[in-house]
């Protein structure tokens, strides 16, 4: 009788290592739906990996996970995902663990501008190719509304959202043989943006940060933005709260990499792209702008790891 009841926990066991075990690798694509994300779900599957397409939108990821397959690729499935919602974010933990097991690549793209446009001037702008990504962002200043409460949940959705899809797949992710984790930033996460002594000096020392200070870098910014002394005290002005959230987000990066040195972390600006993001005022189609993601996620074991990417090439975080 005893036997009989431990037969199916010792079942449950074996299909969970008979998952670890199996060759096919699996990755986890947040903001997959469009854009960027889009087309790095269609390059990693198209490289026989399985992709789980994460979306907050569930009509438009179950439409962008049958167009991949429409496209022959099969292995791509969706699941919703809502990267400020605990719940959401343990749902595809779930998932992850009875269909898949383990989890061999993240790729952290899903996030938000932290801005509203002020509609009429903005239908009149056009995209300039000529432009490079400040001289269109200073075009797009005048007609940018950045309040108190946009800028909070912009970063707290692309930082705190990051960190907490992060920690809650670092279980899956120690189960794989060769664990990657790509943060899409953006330029405008490098410190030359910030000119806060205190701040900048924080988030230079990387062998010393912690994320505790970047919970002080958070909290700072905040404070400042709510008694309009961004600029007095060093914080930038021009999609002040995106810059800020993508400072943090690669200064996580750094900390992730020195915790799991195992692992392969790094973070990566894309390109100037189009996309939703920058109303489409990029100079880079999407797919181009998957090169440097895909090719993080796909890293030998020997590659760089807490390095900030510009595109292909290897950065510095200043």
């Amino acid at each position: 009788m005893d036997e009989n009841q431990r037969k199916p926990e010792n079942q449950s066991c074996l299909r969970f290592k008979l998952a670890c075990d199996s060759s096919s690798r699996c990755a986890v694509v947040t903001g997959g739906n469009k854009g960027i994300g889009f087309k790095i779900c269609r390059k990693l599957a198209s490289n026989g990996i399985i992709v789980i397409l994460a979306s907050r939108d569930e009509k438009r990821g179950v439409e962008a996970a049958e167009n991949l397959k429409e496209s022959g690729l099969t292995d791509v499935v969706f699941h919703q995902l809502d990267v400020m919602d605990p719940a959401s974010i343990a749902s595809l933990a779930h998932f992850i663990k009875t269909k898949f097991g383990k989890l061999d690549i993240l790729v952290n793209n899903a996030g938000i501008s932290g801005i509203i446009r002020d509609t009429e001037p903005s239908r009149a702008l056009k995209s300039e190719s000529s432009k490079d990504e400040d001289e269109n962002a200073k075009t797009l200043e005048g007609i940018m509304v950045q309040s108190y409460e946009r800028a909070e949940e912009c970063l707290k959705t692309n930082y705190y959202g990051t960190k907490g899809v992060t920690e809650v797949l670092l279980p899956f992710l120690q189960l794989s043989n060769s664990a990657r984790i790509v943060n899409v930033s953006s330029r405008y996460g490098s410190l030359t943006y910030i000119s806060n002594k205190m701040v900048k000096a924080q988030l230079t020392n990387a062998d010393s940060l912690t994320e505790e200070q970047l919970d002080d870098v958070f909290k700072c910014y905040l404070k400042d933005f709510k008694k309009d002394k961004l600029e007095s005290n060093g914080w930038p002005i021009t999609a002040s709260a995106y810059t800020v959230s993508k400072v943090l987000v690669n200064a996580y990066t750094r900390i992730l990499a020195r915790k799991f040195p195992k692992f392969r972390i790094n973070c990566v600006h894309p390109g100037y792209v189009k996309t939703d993001i920058n109303r489409n005022m990029g100079v880079l189609t999407p797919e181009e702008g998957t090169r440097g993601p895909v090719m993080l996620a796909l890293l030998p074991d020997d590659a760089p790891s807490g390095s900030y990417f510009h595109q292909m090439e290897i950065s510095s975080f200043n």
